[in-house]
C-alpha cells in the first residue's frame, strides 16, 4: 500500500522493536495516523547507536516524528550505561523535609541534566514528573512520588518543571487526576479507587493544578475508574478530560493517554475502540506500547479518518525542544559538572 507524505503529526505514539529502523518500522512510522515514538531499554546500547536511531527517526518524514521516552529517574530510567543514574524522586522529597531550599535547587539541577543528556542523543522529551501522592499503597507509584504531602510535591516538581524548561524540554506530569491511592498496577490490573471527587480535588489534584498554573506542557492520565464520579477510566471519560481538566483546570496543554495497551484500558473494548474512546474523550495523542497487532488493528480499523483537531497538532508542536543547547561550551560543561555533584550527593 502506497502511504502518502505526512504533512502533520498524526495521534498515535508507538514502539520499534530493536535498535536500529527495519522497512517495517520505516513504513509504519510514515503512516500519517502516526505522530510520535516511543522508546524502551530493548532500543539502547550506546550513546553513538542511540544517537543514530533519533536522526534516522527524525529525518524520516516532515514534519519530524516526536521522540519520547519514560525516563524519570530510579526504577524507571531507560538508559543507563553513558547515561547520569537518576535518583528515584523521592530523595528530593526526604531532602526537602531537611532543607527545603536545597531541594529546590536539586530538582531543578537534576531536571536539567536528565534533559540535557537526553537532548543531547536527540529525544525530544521524557514523560516527567509524576505528580502522585505517596499514600504508601501502591507499589507502582511508591518511590517514584515525591513525596505524602500535596504541598511538598507541588513545589519540588514546579521546581523540576523548571529545569526540564532550563534545557528546552517540555513537561508531562502523570498520572492526572493522582494514582497513589490505589493498591494495584493498571498495566495488569484494572484499579478501583472509591474515594469522592471532592477529596480528590482537594488533595491529589492539587499538584497538578499549580503545575498547570506554572505552564506545564502535558499530561498522562491514569488508567484507573474513580467508581463514584465516573464509570470509565480516567483517560477515555470525558467528564476527567473535558469537563475537570479542560474546562475547570483550564489546561491548554497536551493529552497523552496512557499506553493502550495496559490492563486498566481493556475495560474500553478492542484496540481500535480504545483509540476511539481515548480521543472521544479528549486525547490529544495515544500510546500504543509493546503489540505491534494492535497498532496494525487500530490503523487497518481507522484508515485515513481524522481522529483529532487541527488544535490538537498545534499542541503537539509545542512539545518539541524550545530551545538549542550550547553544547560542548565551558559553560555547559560546568553546568553538567556540577548537577552531576548535586545528584551524587542525593545518592
Amino acid at each position: 500500500m502506497r502511504i502518502e507524505p505526512p504533512q502533520s503529526l498524526g495521534p498515535l505514539m508507538v514502539d520499534i522493536e530493536g535498535l536500529s529502523l527495519t522497512q517495517v518500522d520505516k513504513e509504519l512510522l510514515c503512516n500519517p495516523q502516526v505522530g510520535g515514538v516511543i522508546f524502551f531499554s530493548r532500543n539502547y546500547e550506546s550513546v553513538e547507536q542511540l544517537t543514530h536511531l533519533c536522526d534516522e527517526i527524525h529525518q524520516l518524514r516532515s514534519p519530524s516524528l516526536l521522540i519520547a521516552v519514560d525516563h524519570e529517574g530510579g526504577r524507571v530510567q531507560r538508559f543507563r550505561q553513558g547515561f547520569t543514574a537518576i535518583p528515584c524522586m523521592q530523595k528530593l522529597g526526604g531532602l526537602y523535609v531537611k532543607d527545603p531550599q536545597a531541594a529546590l535547587d536539586a530538582a531543578r539541577e537534576t531536571a536539567w541534566l536528565m534533559a540535557a543528556e537526553l537532548r543531547e542523543v536527540g529525544v525530544d522529551f521524557s514523560f516527567a514528573p509524576v505528580l502522585d501522592i505517596d499514600y504508601g499503597c501502591s507499589e507502582i507509584i511508591g518511590d517514584r512520588s515525591f513525596s505524602s504531602d500535596k504541598k511538598i510535591i507541588a513545589e519540588i516538581a514546579a521546581a523540576f518543571h523548571l529545569g526540564l524548561q532550563d534545557a528546552g524540554m517540555a513537561s508531562v506530569g502523570k498520572h492526572f487526576p493522582g494514582h497513589g491511592a490505589v493498591a494495584p498496577d493498571s498495566h495488569i490490573a484494572l484499579p478501583v479507587d472509591t474515594r469522592e471527587f471532592d477529596e480528590i480535588f482537594q488533595h491529589d489534584i492539587y499538584p497538578f493544578q499549580q503545575l498547570i498554573t506554572s505552564g506545564m506542557h502535558g499530561i498522562m492520565p491514569a488508567h484507573v475508574v474513580y467508581e463514584t464520579v465516573d464509570s470509565l477510566p480516567v483517560g477515555f471519560s470525558e467528564f476527567w478530560l473535558q469537563n475537570v481538566l479542560r474546562q475547570r483546570l483550564k489546561f491548554e496543554g497536551v493529552i497523552f493517554s496512557d499506553d493502550l495497551s495496559m490492563h486498566g484500558a481493556s475495560v474500553i473494548g478492542d484496540f481500535a475502540q480504545r483509540a476511539k474512546q481515548a480521543f472521544s474523550a479528549g486525547c490529544d495523542m495515544a500510546l500504543v506500547c509493546n503489540d505491534r497487532a494492535a497498532v496494525e488493528a487500530i490503523l487497518n480499523t481507522i484508515g485515513s479518518k481524522k481522529l483529532t483537531s487541527d488544535v490538537s497538532i498545534a499542541r503537539l508542536e509545542k512539545m518539541r525542544p524550545s530551545i538549542e543547547l550550547p553544547l560542548n561550551t565551558a559553560d555547559y560543561e560546568a553546568k553538567k559538572c556540577a548537577c552531576l555533584e548535586t545528584i551524587k550527593d542525593l545518592a
